[in-house]
């Protein structure tokens, strides 16, 4: 938790010499968090219903339902929908790219101004107003849902690490794995919830079924803001404003922090190397999520049924993977956590390539019929131990290796690390199932995994804690 604010008797330098060294802290910021205090169970809980709110939008709108609908429906081009599955990883890496250029800027910005919720707030309506805007996304109107999907994503991706670079504040290093986790595994519950209502509420997704389908973008962007209310309710904003030097204007004073945090870098070795491997686990993680629910569609040629199965099983598995693993966190150590449910993901990759192999081999050792999709719903549930619990435990490595007082800037970084990597990810695999399919393109993503375990092994969480404490003592 933050210390208390300096004394507002305290002036602020009249004219320093360098903006971007002046403006490169946030007093009041994370001393009290590295002494052991921990922020009241109602913030901690504020903090997390973002996650339980926001996941509703990533649940339903681009894992299980609209991820559907949009090749199957608004694109429509049957039997095997490349073009439309191509056209999803585009809007999606559009997104993704505004956020690689404006996210860092906008964390430096909400540092200097000590303005998180606000810039939270902003990211939480311009996701709900334009995914409600899906409601118009019908057949052929190909424009008009990807632009939405630009916005509502872009919105979505800046609210995650606007909302991340809270953590530092909310407890001790030692404890913020568990909180991350804890968070986590109640965004899947959210996840679990928002969809549930959604699907019983709109029926099949068939082109038959169009005008209740409509109902998806709204019904999700409702469920999005009510649920996010707590968190703006209960969330305490930290720190104080800085006073801008004379004739600066704060995205000056924004560009030259950035310069110097450029030049600090070198300082932050191990978060780098971790941002390394990040970048490819991200990319791993986004063709999960994106694409999982396509697989089980276009590929496995799954049941109703099985989906449905899936989608719970697969969120409940999150939810006490997120949980489960944020304890594991706190006693065996954030980085050896994170390596593990990486090598897990290897292998859950390989079982999803393999799944109809797989099925033949369980049916003739057991002596009874293993469909396809039961085995992918298998490996699916296990994969999801790991959904949560990777993303979970790569934030909590941040926030224990960033000093607080540049939280928002460096979980900027995070933000361009993380949405650079879905980038590439989702075109990766959009260009290569384009060519080769999507059942032998999704190999890629167990590459992505290793290489992002391969890299990790670079990296001491030790050495990294003392360089964060570093710089913020000479903040």
């Amino acid at each position: 938790m933050a210390s208390p604010p300096p004394d507002p008797a305290s002036p602020a330098p009249a004219c320093p010499p360098d903006p971007g060294v002046a403006l490169g802290s946030s007093p009041g910021t994370g001393a009290d968090a590295d002494a052991g205090a921990r922020a009241p169970t109602r913030e901690i809980f504020g903090w997390a219903m973002f996650d339980f709110a926001n996941s509703s939008y990533t649940t339903v709108i681009i894992t299980v339902v609209f991820s559907v609908i949009f090749p199957k429906i608004i694109v429509g081009d049957a039997p095997d929908y490349r073009q439309g599955n191509l056209l999803w990883s585009v809007a999606l890496s559009v997104s993704y790219g505004l956020v690689v250029l404006t996210a860092p800027l906008l964390g430096t910005l909400m540092d200097v101004r000590a303005s998180k919720k606000r810039f939270l707030f902003a990211s939480c309506v311009l996701t709900v107003l334009s995914t409600g805007a899906l409601y118009w996304a019908t057949p052929g109107r190909v424009g008009l849902a990807m632009t939405m999907l630009v916005a509502s994503n872009y919105g979505f991706a800046v609210g995650e690490s606007f909302a991340a670079a809270f953590l530092p504040d909310l407890g001790p290093k030692e404890a913020l794995g568990r909180i991350s986790g804890y968070a986590w595994a109640l965004g899947y519950v959210g996840g679990l919830v928002s969809t549930a209502l959604v699907v019983f509420t709109v029926g099949p997704q068939e082109a038959s079924n169009l005008e209740r389908l409509r109902w998806v973008g709204p019904m999700t962007a409702l469920f999005f803001f009510l649920a996010a209310l707590p968190t703006f309710a209960f969330l305490k904003e930290r720190g104080t404003p800085q006073a801008l030097p004379p004739g600066e204007r704060l995205a000056q004073v924004g560009v030259a922090r950035l310069r110097r945090t450029a030049r600090e870098l070198g300082d932050f070795k191990d978060l780098l190397w971790f941002f390394a491997g990040l970048f490819f686990a991200t990319a791993g993680l986004s063709i999960v999520i994106s694409f999982a629910f396509i697989y089980g569609d276009q590929v496995v040629r799954w049941q109703p049924r099985t989906q449905l199965l899936m989608f719970v099983l697969t969120n409940l598995s999150a939810a006490g993977g997120a949980a489960l693993f944020g304890l594991l966190q706190d006693r065996w150590g954030n980085l050896k956590t994170y390596r593990l449910t990486l090598l897990i993901w290897g292998i859950a990759v390989l079982g999803i390539h393999q799944t109809k192999t797989l099925a033949a081999t369980l049916g003739s050792a057991l002596g009874w019929a293993w469909a396809a999709e039961d085995v992918y719903l298998l490996v699916g549930t296990l994969a999801g131990l790991c959904l949560g619990a990777t993303q979970s435990a790569g934030r909590t490595v941040v926030a224990v290796f960033a000093p607080a007082a540049r939280a928002g800037e460096l979980f900027g970084l995070w933000g361009v690390c993380g949405k650079l990597a879905s980038i590439v990810g989702l075109l990766s695999l959009g260009l290569l199932q384009n060519a080769l399919g999507l059942e032998r393109a999704i190999l890629v993503c167990g590459g992505f995994f290793l290489a992002a375990w391969a890299l990790s092994l670079k990296v001491s969480e030790t050495r990294g804690v003392a360089a964060a404490r570093a710089h913020q003592a000479e903040s």
